[in-house]
């Protein structure tokens, strides 16, 4: 799993530093030179960060301004691109960015703000990521009942995906029952059902799920995401603060 970055900016310069400095730390790169394509962009793709230069480029405050209004994006890492004269870094902030870089931009200081930022992006990552994973899953409807069999195709914080040999009774409210693989983790989760295809695949989200099956599922999938993250030392040690000049 790689991190991905979307950069609105005009600004040749300014895109050849982070274009180096993201790919440098195994993030990949989209560019985008026009506000109203990546107005576009931000509403049918999701980044885990966002870089607007806001002051030089027409329309990029205005995409900033309306980011945490996407709902693909509305919790990614958000990065300003200032010029110092516009846009001061405390309006930066009141829109919701998470870090601020003055131009004229150097190699030095985007290492420092993206090394810095690396790890909201990957807890980021970790909050909406689906694990893709199939395991065998029982379905309790009714106590006393037969239960229902399914295989899941994939499972987050917040609920799973899986395909069902058999509808579910109208207005159910499950329980799903599951080990995680290569664990001894027996989980039992009420649910609710939050979509269904013709296929027979069904999304479940989870319901007041106790603090020891919380912290057993983070767990287990903190172990899958970190096999897939970049293991580059420098995007572990870096250091830096919000606003860099």
């Amino acid at each position: 799993m790689t991190l991905e970055s979307l950069v609105l900016s005009g600004d040749a310069e300014a895109v050849r530093v982070l274009r180096h400095t993201l790919e440098k730390l195994s993030i990949e790169v989209e560019i985008c030179q026009e506000a109203k394509k990546a107005t576009e962009i931000l509403t049918s793709e999701k980044f885990d960060a966002v870089i607007v230069d806001c002051d030089d480029l027409q329309g990029g405050l205005e995409v900033l301004q309306g980011l945490r209004a996407t709902p693909s994006n509305k919790n990614s890492v958000t990065f300003a691109l200032l010029n110092g004269k516009k846009t001061s870094t405390q309006e930066a902030f009141g829109m919701g960015v998470n870090f601020v870089l003055q131009k004229p931009l150097t190699t030095l200081n985007a290492a420092r703000c993206f090394n810095a930022a690396l790890g909201f992006m990957e807890r980021e990552r970790r909050r909406y990521y689906r694990q893709p994973v199939k395991m065998s899953v029982s379905i309790s409807v009714t106590p006393g009942e037969e239960e229902l069999k399914g295989i899941s195709t994939n499972v987050s914080e917040g609920g799973m995906a899986i395909l069902l040999h058999h509808a579910l009774p109208k207005n159910a409210t499950p329980w799903l029952k599951f080990t995680l693989p290569g664990t001894t983790a027996h989980l039992e989760l009420e649910s609710g059902v939050a979509w269904a295809d013709s296929k027979g695949h069904v999304g479940f989200r989870f319901l007041n799920v106790p603090q020891a099956s919380v912290e057993v599922l983070e767990q287990w999938l903190n172990e899958q995401v970190e096999k897939e993250l970049p293991d580059s030392p420098e995007s572990r040690t870096g250091s830096g603060s919000e606003v860099i000049q």
